[in-house]
C-alpha cells in the first residue's frame, strides 16, 4: 500500500492519572482513574491520520523491554505501517508518568526518553520517504530528522515539523521544512519573551512558508505565505489535555492532504485537538472520521 504520511519521532507508554489539584513538595497525593495509552508526538499525530483513513508509516525507536512491545503493538492495531520501528537489544523504550488535573484542564508530564544508541540516519528507508506524500516528525532524533528532511525535500515531498522544544537542531530543521508548527514554550525560548507572531515570523525567514505557534487554551496564530492567521481555541469542558498538540498537527496534515486552504486546515487541527481534551489520555477522545464529516471536514 502506498504511504501518505511517513512519521519520525517518539513513540512512548503513557501511564495517566487524575488528581484534584497538583502537590507542593514532600507530601502524598493520591491519584484515580489510571490509564495507559500509547503516546508520543508523532505516534499520535499518526494514529488520528490512520484513524481518518491515511496510510501511515512509523520510524523510531524502543527497547526490547515490555512497554516497547506495547508500544509498536499500539501502533500496529491502528493499522500503522511499523517497519521503521528499531528495535534496541537491552535499552529501554520511551515511557511517560502523566498527571491531568480535570479542575483546571491542566497536564503535568514525567518522561524518559529512550535510552540506547539513537535511531541512526542509515537506519532510514530513504525510499520510503520518497514515496510519500508528507513527512512528519518532532525532530528528536536530530541527525536522522535533518536527513529525513533533506530527502524529502530533495523528492519534492512536504515535510510538517512538530516542535515542541528548542533543542539543539530544531532551526536547522526548521530550514528545511515547508510547514513548521511550534509550541507555546518553544516560542517563548526563540524570542525570549512572549511574542508567538514575532516567533512566527523569526521562523518564517528560515524557509517554511507556513508557521504557526499553538498556544493551548488561547488559540493559535499562524502565518501563512504571509498572511496572519490568529484564533481562539474552541470552547470546551476540557478534562485532560494530553495529546491535544499532538492531534492538532494531525488534524493540520489531513488538511493539507486533501487539499484545504490553511485557515480551513488550521480549523480542523484546532477542533480536532478540542475533542481529545474531553477524554481522558491523548487517544481515547480523537474525533471519528464520521465526526469529521459530519463537521465539514470529510471531503475536499
Amino acid at each position: 500500500m502506498p504511504i501518505d504520511v511517513y512519521g519520525l519521532g517518539q513513540c512512548s507508554i503513557d501511564y495517566i492519572g487524575t488528581i484534584d489539584s497538583f502537590p507542593p513538595p514532600d507530601v502524598k497525593c493520591e491519584f484515580s482513574n489510571l490509564m495507559i495509552h500509547g503516546g508520543g508526538p508523532v505516534a499520535t499525530a499518526l494514529v488520528a491520520l490512520a484513524r481518518w483513513g491515511i496510510p501511515c508509516y512509523f520510524a523510531g525507536m524502543r527497547g526490547d523491554d515490555d512497554f516497547g512491545g506495547m508500544i509498536e503493538r499500539s501502533l500496529f492495531e491502528e493499522w500503522i505501517n511499523t517497519e521503521g520501528m528499531v528495535v534496541r537489544r537491552g535499552g529501554d523504550s520511551q515511557f511517560a508518568f502523566i498527571v491531568a488535573e480535570p479542575s483546571v484542564a491542566r497536564r503535568t508530564i514525567f518522561w524518559r526518553r529512550p535510552i540506547g544508541t539513537t535511531i541512526q540516519p542509515e537506519e532510514l528507508d530513504k525510499e520510503v520517504i520518497a514515496g510519500s506524500k508528507i513527512i512528519h516528525t518532532d525532530g528528536l532524533f536530530t541527525e536522522a530528522s535533518i536527513l529525513a528532511c533533506k530527502t524529502a525535500k530533495d523528492a519534492g515531498v512536504r515535510v510538517v515539523v512538530d516542535a515542541g522544544t528548542l533543542r539543539e537542531g530544531m532551526l536547522d530543521i526548521a530550514k528545511l521544512s515547508d510547514y513548521f508548527i511550534a509550541s507555546q514554550s518553544f516560542a517563548r525560548s526563540l524570542v525570549e519573551g512572549d511574542d508567538p507572531v514575532e516567533a512566527c515570523r523569526i521562523l518564517g525567514e528560515m524557509g517554511p512558508s507556513v508557521t504557526a505557534v499553538t498556544l493551548g487554551h488561547g488559540g493559535y496564530v499562524a502565518l501563512a505565505e504571509g498572511a496572519l492567521i490568529r484564533k481562539s481555541a474552541y470552547r470546551v469542558d476540557a478534562v485532560d489535555t494530553t495529546g491535544c498538540g499532538d492531534v492538532f498537527h494531525g488534524g493540520f496534515i489531513y488538511g493539507l492532504l486533501q487539499g484545504w486552504s490553511y485557515e480551513k486546515c488550521f480549523d480542523c487541527a484546532a477542533w480536532s485537538a478540542a475533542r481529545v481534551s474531553l477524554q481522558q489520555g491523548g487517544r481515547a477522545g480523537i474525533p471519528t472520521l464520521k465526526e469529521l464529516k459530519n463537521r465539514g471536514y470529510g471531503d475536499s
